[in-house]
């Protein structure tokens, strides 16, 4: 799935992330994106992506509620943007079962300008310090 706008990104992610749709998580990428998720995983490519995050969904964040922030936008070219979302997660499960807490986290993503819209090329989303 592309988009239209860069812009439309952090709506799209937290939507797909409320549904636990980790195939509509991945269709936001590129068909070759590479991602560095919350939990340190990497994976290269839209299917690897998707089972990264279904991995992460039905694991830690299978109850994990997903808020957006702040979102910053800087154009790198007329073809490419650097976006920065900031997130508040909770519901994040521990290994043993128990709630972890509440985290803040971002998500740092550049979009590219295919010929159906935007789409992520490489992004990583990391625990906010």
């Amino acid at each position: 799935m592309s988009l239209a706008r860069p812009d439309e990104l952090p709506r799209a992610f937290a939507l797909a992330w409320g549904a636990h749709d980790a195939r509509a998580l991945a269709d936001l990428f590129a068909a070759d994106a590479d991602f560095l998720s919350l939990t340190g995983g990497f994976a290269e490519g839209r299917a690897e992506i998707a089972e990264l995050f279904a991995g992460e969904l039905a694991g830690a964040f299978a109850r994990a509620r997903l808020v957006t922030g702040k979102t910053k936008i800087r154009p790198a070219g007329s073809e490419a943007v650097v976006l920065m979302q900031r997130f508040v997660l909770s519901g994040i499960v521990n290994a043993d079962g128990t709630d972890a807490g509440r985290i803040g986290a971002i998500l740092c993503a550049t979009l590219g300008l295919a010929a159906d819209g935007w789409q992520v090329i490489a992004a990583q989303f990391v625990v906010e310090a």
